[in-house]
């Protein structure tokens, strides 16, 4: 069995060199010391090191430094954004409430208010309608016939749409039986309604109905009248030869 003695003997340098070989006893442990121009080289780099740490501290320190302001404000701003973002939608729901209030009065000549109930939690609004006739809160889905909801989805279909930008989006608007729910008789005031709106924010609007042609010939730029029939569908073009595009 081979002794310990046997072995060569690793030795290192004060500055961690390691020196191999033996020696007899007396010898330095640590070996020789390096030559000095290896010891200049070994600080400078030892202190460039030094010198990009404390580089990195400073830095990570500033970064920490504005972390902390802006945690100490976050909460002022986000009240403040709140506060304009409810005042903001406070003032849409009341352009809202205004002008489909006037579109129902219009249509239905009835004293009915529309009422906008509102809601602004961090950042997400949510409204809620109703209408109130003599002083009495009613469904807009139950009353009046389903009439009520008919203006009100033309209305708010409108108001949507003149909130794009029209560089990006086309104003364009299909209205499929939207007057389903109105008697013959007040299908041309919600006619009008749709074609003073179109016209005022130039917007094209194509609208189906089942009503009577009559009900569009005032207001209508053109007028295409659909029959089925056993070998298709019939296109007749009703338009009024006054209102006729040329």
């Amino acid at each position: 069995m081979a002794s310990e003695s046997n072995y060569p003997r690793l030795a290192r340098t004060p500055l961690g060199v390691p020196a191999a070989g033996g020696g007899a006893a007396g010898d330095d442990p640590f070996g020789p010391p390096a030559p000095p121009e290896v010891l200049r080289r070994r600080f400078d780099k030892l202190d460039g090191q030094r010198v990009s740490l404390r580089r990195d501290r400073d830095r990570i320190a500033g970064l920490l430094a504005e972390l902390s302001a802006y945690l100490g404000v976050a909460p002022q701003v986000e009240a403040a954004l709140e506060l304009l973002g409810q005042e903001l939608f406070g003032h849409v729901a009341g352009v809202i409430e205004a002008q489909l209030t006037l579109a129902l009065q219009e249509v239905l000549r009835q004293p009915i208010t529309l009422k906008v109930e509102r809601d602004f939690k961090r950042g997400a609004a949510t409204m809620r309608f109703h209408i109130q006739k003599d002083g009495r809160d009613e469904d807009i889905m139950r009353g009046q016939g389903g009439s009520v909801a008919n203006i009100l989805s033309v209305g708010l279909r409108i108001f949507a749409l003149a909130q794009l930008d029209a560089k990006v989006h086309r104003r364009f608007l299909i209205l499929d039986e939207q007057d389903c729910w109105l008697a013959p008789d007040l299908v041309p005031r919600l006619v009008k309604i749709i074609h003073d709106a179109a016209r005022a924010l130039n917007f094209q609007v194509i609208l189906i109905s089942h009503h009577s042609v009559s009900c569009f010939a005032p207001f209508a730029d053109r007028i295409l009248q659909l029959t089925p029939t056993a070998d298709g569908i019939k296109i007749e073009d009703m338009t009024p030869k006054s209102r006729h595009p040329d």
